[in-house]
Order: C-alpha cells, then structure tokens, then sequence
C-alpha cells in the first residue's frame, strides 16, 4: 500500500492501493507491444474495445510510476528483472520519465523490447464515487501478482511512505488510528482478508462476478454517512458477497467504518 501525498486533493493523506487515471496514452494499445488484450476485453465487455484496452494499460503503468513494479515480459516469456544495478537504475529513469510525460510506457517497453503483460491484470471490483462533488470517479480495481525480481517503492511524489501489510494489519491500523483507509479500500481489505495467498485471492478475482458500486451519501441524526450496496438504506440490491461493514460514518478527520443495524 502507498500513503498518498497530504497535499493531494484527493483523499490526500489516506493509505491506498497504486492507481490513477487513464491517460490520452493509454490508448495507444495494440498488439505489437502488448500481450493479453483479447483478455482485457472480455474482463471489461461493459465498455468499448479501445476503453477496456486503455484501462489495463493505464493500471499497468500507474503500477510502473507509484510502486516501480513493471508488468513487463521479456522476449524468453518470463517478466523482466529489475534486480541488478544497471537495469534497476535504468528502470528508475524511465519510471520518472514516465510520470512526468517525457516517455511513454509504450516507448519504455519497445526500447528495452519487452511485452506489456495486460493478461496478468484480474479486474475484481468497480467502484463510483457519489456526485457530491464536480470532479466524479469511475474505478476499476485489478489484483496481480508482483514480479519476482522487483521490488516495490512509492514515488517520493504524489505518495510519501509504502509498504505490504496484510489486510488484517492495515485495518487493524486504521482502527488504532495510525493510518486512514477510504470506504473502498477498507472494503477491498475486508474482502481480501480470508486469503492466505496470492493464488487464492486471484482464483477469487477470476470467478468473482464484479457489479457497479456506487455509495450513497446520507445525513441521519446529524451523522454524515455513506451506505454502500449491501445497506439496508442503499436502494440497489444487495450483493451476493456483501461486505461486512455496509456504511462509513465521518467522525472528526476520517470515515469510520459500522456494521448496519437490523
């Protein structure tokens, strides 16, 4: 997980997952220099070939700019290393090239003739910000699993601290108050928290049926909440999977999370 930059003016502060949005760039996706994009359109059959592709180029290299993991394969099929020296400061340049617009992950990838890995990428949810404000967020989550001769560092940039934790770790620090987790990643954590490995959480992203979700923001009592699907006060239909804790109350500087009351 990555603690994003205080001055950001989204959940600036706040723990999270690598991620970002999609850039102009991300949809120059093809098969020359990516493989499994047959893949990302039936994960994403929702949207159009061009958006689906786009999305999973753009996971792969917010993944390169905020966690320095490149999901990148080689010419003999296995994912490139970054372990030694010249190639990890090589990869440092190119990943801050990239993050500020002075190369594209295509150029990176073609340059060092490698292959962006899309098909590693399993989407599991897809979440929606409420319209409470003029900027609105539509997200995909994808899980994969890191290559193993990388190593993952934040960017020193737009996030300040990183490091692995396990879900039930994370959200026993955000209950201690020593880290704040947003509604979906707290979600994200309580749905990861039964796996003991990262072949059963994505053997879980695979079968998993992924539905549009969508908070609502709601005042009861003076509280300001936010229910999410699966809340006795959310008007869709509740999931198969419901999380456990279906609203968030905002108490003094963060959401805290509650169980519904029946």
């Amino acid at each position: 997980m990555v603690r994003r930059h205080e001055g950001t003016a989204f959940m600036g502060g706040a723990h999270v997952f690598p991620g970002g949005r999609v850039d102009a760039s991300d949809h120059d996706a093809d098969a020359t220099w990516c493989d499994g994009l047959e893949h990302a359109q039936r994960q994403l059959a929702s949207v159009t070939a061009d958006e689906a592709r786009a999305y999973h180029v753009a996971a792969a290299r917010e993944l390169f700019e905020e966690a320095g993991v490149l999901l990148a394969r080689s010419a003999n099929g296995q994912f490139v290393s970054l372990a030694g020296a010249d190639a990890h400061a090589r990869f440092k340049q190119y990943r801050s090239d990239v993050h500020k617009g002075a190369a594209t992950l295509r150029a990176i990838v073609e340059r060092e003739t490698l292959r962006l890995a899309v098909d590693s990428l399993m989407l599991f949810a897809h979440w929606v910000t409420p319209p409470i404000d003029t900027r609105q967020f539509d997200t995909r989550f994808f899980v994969t699993r890191v290559p193993p001769e990388q190593t993952p560092a934040h960017d020193e940039t737009e996030t300040t601290h990183s490091g692995w934790m396990t879900p039930s770790g994370a959200i026993r620090q955000s209950q201690s108050g020593a880290i704040v987790l947003p509604p979906p990643t707290w979600t994200t954590l309580r749905e990861l928290e039964p796996f003991r490995s990262v072949d059963a959480a994505l053997a879980w992203a695979r079968r998993r049926e992924v539905v549009r979700r969508q908070p609502e923001l709601l005042e009861e009592q003076g509280r300001r909440m936010l229910v999410i699907p699966g809340d006795p006060l959310h008007p869709d239909p509740p999931p198969r999977d419901a999380p456990v804790e279906t609203r968030f109350v905002f108490a003094g500087d963060r959401w805290r999370p509650e169980r519904a009351r029946t």
